[in-house]
């Protein structure tokens, strides 16, 4: 009897399995929602767009973008986080997933417990300009104005942004006072810029390149650890001066819950890849300013549990916070 009875079980299982590997090899069978924590129009949107409109071609269901936008990303991550673990739901992210736990107050989820990594794609460089009529030519100048104790303001789209966060850290890393102006959007931050209300501001290379290219704007170092491909002849801050391993981009991906079948999550994966390896697309990002720098699964999933801890640090030794909006 217990012996026919272990059969049964193992047959249950078995079936079970079986049931649960038809499912997963049949994804997707129904449209795929696409959520953006962000209004229409920016780069994570874009993003989306260019990657979702390819996957429904591939899949041959529809994948919806869905804005969400609110709280600097939180309340559309929040959405998705409780949304079930299927891979019908998914979420784009950029650095903002990493860093508002540690800024925000209240937020709900946690990018490395709530989540799992499917793809990064890509990341745009932050590039450190200055107003032409400020007198620095380098970005060594600029730091030993800084050093001298001169006051220095830079410019953000606001707090816990990449353009803030490279301010931050370069104060940090050279033990300066360098004063954060924040503002509510990338638009009237970089008016200031130009106007010379502010000294300097981090700002995307795709911008960066054309004000840089018109006059309007001098570049001083690109803030991550490769160069620019929209400014090839702008220095790293390692190469144009003695600050090591300085490395601040935007970076951008999927994820999905928390639970979502492996076997789901590896297929996207290696969807999105090949979907990046178009022509057609890898012309469409690099428009945006993006540079390829594909992650899969394992290591996107790391990438982000360190991102987040080491902004932690940086925002708890800064005492940098935001109210939830």
């Amino acid at each position: 009897m217990q012996k026919s009875m272990r059969s049964v079980v193992a047959a249950l299982l078995l079936g079970t399995a079986t049931v649960a590997s038809a499912a997963d090899t049949s994804y997707p069978n129904k449209p795929i929602t696409l959520v953006v924590a962000f209004s229409p129009g920016g780069v994570v949107d874009s993003i989306a767009r260019i990657v979702g409109e390819r996957l429904a071609s591939k899949y041959g269901q529809p994948v919806v973008v869905e804005n969400r936008s609110g709280a600097g990303g939180a309340i559309g991550t929040a959405q998705v986080a409780s949304s079930a673990a299927d891979g019908y739901t998914l979420l784009t992210v950029s650095t903002y997933f990493a860093v508002l736990p540690s800024v925000m107050k209240n937020v709900t989820w946690s990018p490395t417990k709530d989540f799992t990594a499917i793809a990064n794609v890509g990341m745009i460089p932050n590039v450190i300009v200055v107003n032409p009529k400020n007198p620095v030519n380098s970005f060594q100048e600029l730091l030993d104005k800084a050093k001298s104790g001169a006051p220095l303001t830079y410019s953000s789209p606001g707090v816990g942004t990449s353009n803030h966060l490279t301010g931050e850290l370069l104060s940090q890393l050279t033990k300066t006072d360098m004063v954060h102006v924040p503002y509510k959007g990338q638009s009237d931050a970089l008016s200031d810029l130009l106007a010379g209300r502010v000294d300097m501001m981090a700002l995307t290379s795709a911008l960066a390149g054309q004000y840089v290219k018109s006059g309007k704007l001098k570049a001083l170092a690109v803030a991550t650890n490769v160069r620019s491909s929209a400014l090839p002849s702008v220095p790293t801050v390692e190469e144009a001066s003695d600050i090591k391993d300085f490395d601040v981009r935007s970076w951008f991906g999927f994820v999905a819950p928390a639970q979502t079948p492996s076997p789901v999550v590896e297929q996207l994966a290696k969807d999105i890849e090949q979907i990046l390896t178009e022509k057609d697309v890898m012309e469409k990002l690099a428009g945006l300013g993006l540079q390829k720098d594909y992650m899969g699964p394992k290591a996107y999933q790391s990438y982000i549990s360190e991102e987040q801890a080491r902004w932690k640090k940086v925002v708890d030794d800064r005492g940098i916070s935001q109210k939830n909006q």
